[in-house]
C-alpha cells in the first residue's frame, strides 16, 4: 500500500501500441474513474473473430471506488467496448450529447439502455467525481462534439488532449478551444496525454474548409451519379454533402442501415439540417436524372457486407454501376483494410465508374493532429510530464522525441504499454507492478473463449485444411466393422489424389492390426501422427487430423 495516500495512479488497459481499444484508468486510494472504453477490429490474423476488447479484470475488482466512466468522443474505438463492461458495474458514463446518442444506438442492440444512466456533458462544464475534477473543452475531430479534458487531482492538473487537431479555418462551430487548454494550464500542468496517431505527417491536417472546397469543385464537373462512403458518425461531412447537393441541384439518398440511423438521429437531435426535398429514399431516387443523384454508402472500409461492396460485386439489389458513375471515398484507409479497400476499388472500375480516393485527390481531412499541431498543443500546455496516447508504439516514441523538443525532461517524457501503472504523488513517480492487459477476442456470443490456441488451429485450417479418420470397430471381438475412410476438407480434391488417400488407408489398417483391441486412445493417437507424417512427407502438407473411431 501506498506510504503517502495522496496520489493519481494511470493504468492503461488499451489504446496505446496499437490505434484503438482506448481505456484509461485513473485512480486515487478511494475512487477510480474510466477515462473511454473502445473497442478494435480484428486484424488478418484474428481469424472469425468479430471485434477486440480490453481485459476489464482490473476495473471489475475495484469497482467497488468506480465513479463514473468518462468519453471523450463516440468514435467505436473510444465506446465500443462499453456493452461488454457495463453489465459488471453500476456507475453512469458522462459524455456529449452526440456520444450518448451513439451509445443510445449500440446499447439498444445489446438490451442494456433502460439499465444504464448517462449524463450529457456541455463544453466547458466541470464534474466533480470523487477526488476528481474533470473540465470537458471542444476539440476538433473527424466527429462531432468531441472533448478534451482537463483534469484536477490532489497531486497536480493533469491534460487529456482526446483525439483532436486544430484547424485553422473552423467550419460549423467545429473547433478545438486552445484557449481553454491554455487558461486551464496556465497554472501549471503536472502531466499531458495527447494523441499520437499522426505524429509522423510534418505540417498541419487539411482543414474540412478545403475538403469543402474540394468536394465542390467534383460536384461541378460531375455529369453522372456520384456515390459517396465515409464514416457514419461524420456528420459534418454529411452536412457538406447535403448542402452542395442543394448546391447543385441533386437529391440525396442512402444505403447502409448505420448511415441512415445515424442520419435519422442527427436530424431528430438537431445535428444535421437537411431540407425534406434534398433527402429522399433509393425507390423515389430512381426517378431522377443521373446528373440529380447522390448516394451516401457505407463500406468505407471495404467491409464485405457493406453497401459499397455490393455494388462493386453487383450484388446490390437496387444500385447498379454505370458507365460515368463517379465514386468517392470520403475516409481514410484503416490499417489492415487495404486489401479490401483495393479490391472494391477495382471492381467498381471493372464495372465503369471513377473511383476517387484520398491519395487522388483532397476528399477527407484526418481527424488526427500532425506534427505541428501536437507541437503547438505540448507548448499551449506545457505539461511537467509526457504520456502519448493512441497509436503505435512508434508512433508514440516518435510523440515523446516531439515532447523533448519542446521542453519536457527526457526522464518526464513517459512511453506506456497497456498494463503499465504509474503512479505519481507530490514527491515522486514510479512504476508499479504490471497487470494482465491481453486482449479479449469476441466471437459471436463467446467472449474470451477465443484464443492463440483456438487462432492457431483456425489458421491451419485455412491454409492446410482438415482430414478426418472414421472408423468403426466391434465392442465385443474388436473386428473393424467400417471403414477405415477418409475425408478431406479444404486438404486435398479426394478424385485428383484418391492415390494418396488409399495409401494412407493402408497405413491406418497396418497400425489397427498392430494395436491390441481396445486400446482405443493409443489407435487414435498413433493414426493422427502417423496420418501427419506421411501428408507432410507426400505433399508437405500439416492438416489437422481428426480419428473419429467409435466402438459398437
Amino acid at each position: 500500500m501506498d506510504s503517502d495516500d495522496n496520489y493519481v495512479r494511470l493504468t492503461p488497459l488499451g489504446g496505446l501500441g496499437a490505434i484503438g481499444q482506448n481505456c484509461m484508468v485513473m485512480e486515487t486510494k478511494d475512487c477510480m474513474v474510466v477515462i473511454d472504453c473502445g473497442l478494435m477490429f480484428p486484424d488478418d490474423s484474428h481469424l472469425g473473430v468479430d471485434v477486440v476488447i480490453p481485459r476489464f479484470d482490473y476495473i471489475i475488482k475495484n469497482k467497488n471506488k468506480l465513479k463514473g466512466i468518462i468519453l471523450t468522443h463516440g468514435h467505436e474505438d473510444h465506446i465500443g467496448a462499453l456493452p461488454w463492461l457495463l453489465p459488471f458495474v453500476d456507475v453512469p458514463v458522462y459524455g456529449s450529447r452526440f456520444t450518448l446518442e451513439l451509445l443510445a444506438n449500440k446499447l439498444t442492440e445489446f438490451n442494456l439502455k433502460d439499465y444504464i444512466q448517462t449524463q450529457v456533458m456541455t463544453e466547458n462544464q466541470t464534474l466533480e467525481l470523487g477526488d476528481f475534477t474533470f473540465s470537458f473543452f471542444p476539440v476538433c475531430h473527424s466527429i462531432i462534439e468531441g472533448f478534451g479534458l482537463g483534469i484536477e487531482t490532489q497531486v497536480g492538473k493533469i491534460v487529456h488532449s482526446g483525439d483532436f487537431k486544430l484547424d485553422r479555418e473552423p467550419m460549423g462551430g467545429h473547433r478545438t478551444d486552445i484557449a481553454a487548454f491554455r487558461d486551464f494550464s496556465s497554472s501549471g500542468v503536472l502531466l499531458l496525454m495527447s494523441d499520437s496517431t499522426n505524429v509522423e505527417r510534418d505540417g498541419y491536417a487539411l482543414t474540412e474548409r478545403e475538403i469543402m472546397s474540394s468536394l465542390r469543385e467534383i460536384f461541378a464537373e460531375a455529369k453522372g451519379r456520384i456515390l459517396i462512403t465515409l464514416f457514419s458518425s461524420h456528420i459534418q461531412r454529411m452536412q457538406e454533402i447535403f448542402d452542395l447537393a442543394r448546391e447543385f441541384g441533386r437529391k440525396v439518398a442512402v444505403s447502409g442501415r448505420s448511415l441512415a440511423k445515424n442520419i435519422e438521429m442527427a436530424m431528430e437531435e438537431g445535428f444535421l439540417h437537411v431540407d425534406d426535398d434534398i433527402y429522399c429514399s433509393l425507390d423515389k431516387m430512381c426517378d431522377s436524372d443521373d446528373f440529380r443523384m447522390v448516394f451516401l454508402v457505407t463500406g468505407s472500409q471495404g467491409e464485405p457486407l457493406s453497401a459499397l461492396t455490393r455494388i462493386g460485386l453487383g450484388e446490390h439489389k437496387q444500385l447498379k454501376i454505370k458507365k460515368g458513375d463517379l465514386v468517392l471515398m470520403s475516409s481514410r484507409i484503416i490499417p489492415g483494410n487495404t486489401k479490401a479497400i483495393t479490391r472494391v476499388i477495382n471492381n467498381l472500375y471493372r464495372l465503369g465508374a471513377e473511383v476517387v480516393y484520398e491519395k487522388v485527390r483532397a476528399i477527407h481531412a484526418s481527424g488526427h493532429a500532425h506534427r505541428e499541431e501536437l507541437r503547438i498543443m505540448l507548448e499551449t500546455v506545457r505539461p511537467k510530464f509526457f504520456i502519448p496516447l493512441h497509436g503505435e508504439y512508434r508512433h508514440l516514441y516518435k510523440h515523446a522525441e516531439l515532447a523533448r523538443e519542446c521542453g519536457v525532461a527526457p526522464e518526464r517524457s513517459i512511453v506506456l504499454e497497456n498494463g503499465q501503472p504509474i503512479t505519481f504523488t507530490q514527491n515522486e513517480v514510479r512504476f508499479e507492478e504490471e497487470i494482465t492487459a491481453e486482449s479479449i477476442l469476441v466471437d459471436g456470443k463467446g467472449v474470451g473463449d477465443v484464443g492463440q490456441t483456438v487462432l492457431k488451429d483456425r489458421q491451419i485450417l485455412g491454409e492446410e485444411g482438415l482430414v478426418i479418420l472414421v472408423m468403426v470397430i466391434s465392442a465385443k471381438n474388436g473386428d473393424l466393422l467400417i471403414g477405415p475412410r477418409i475425408l478431406s476438407r479444404g486438404f486435398i480434391f479426394e478424385q485428383q489424389y484418391d492415390h494418396v488417400l488409399e495409401d494412407a488407408k493402408c497405413l491406418i489398417l497396418d497400425i489397427f492390426e498392430e494395436t491390441p483391441p481396445g486400446a482405443i486412445k493409443k489407435l487414435e493417437e498413433k493414426s493422427r501422427s502417423t496420418m501427419r507424417r506421411f501428408f507432410r512427407k507426400i505433399l508437405d502438407r500439416d492438416p489437422i487430423v481428426i480419428p473419429l473411431i467409435i466402438q459398437v
